[in-house]
């Protein structure tokens, strides 16, 4: 296998980013019925990438990005034992390079940014019926907390 080096993104990705954030779509549509037609986004990646408060990396082989991810400083609940945390997000590898450990990677890029910035917890939100999502989450040591449950009123 090619090695993959990783880099924090910057506005020169976008374009490919963006088609990235399609393909998180376009997975995540069987998932929840509630999201709307056409085209959306889920992210401002030219703001995540420009705060200091976050972080896009993405992985490269033969230059070319085929993953990324992104991480932010969020506050925590004031009833949890740390004041902050680490949310991991935007989450995607192109198709023809899964199966090779590149989520697993892109993780460990992530907590050592996170862990740079004194934060010790990191948490992340993955659809129930997403079970290859979940398995490489837990791969990459992540375990299952909560359930978040939804009602339709219509």
């Amino acid at each position: 296998m090619e090695e993959v080096k990783f880099r924090t993104a910057t506005t020169d990705d976008l374009e490919t980013l963006f088609e990235f954030e399609q393909g998180i779509i376009v997975a995540e549509r069987p998932f929840n019925s509630t999201l709307k037609e056409g085209h959306i986004n889920y992210y401002d990646l030219k703001a995540i990438i420009e705060a200091d408060d976050s972080e896009v990396i993405v992985g490269t082989i033969d230059n070319k990005v085929v993953c990324s991810a992104s991480v932010s400083i969020k506050e925590a609940k004031p009833y949890l034992k740390y004041e902050k945390y680490a949310y991991l997000g935007f989450m995607f590898v192109k198709p023809a390079f899964r199966g090779r450990g590149l989520n697993k990677g892109i993780i460990a890029e992530l907590k050592n940014w996170a862990k740079a910035k004194g934060l010790s917890e990191a948490r992340l939100t993955v659809y129930t019926e997403n079970e290859a999502a979940i398995k490489a989450y837990e791969k990459a040591g992540f375990e299952k907390l909560i359930v978040e449950m939804r009602l339709g009123l219509d």
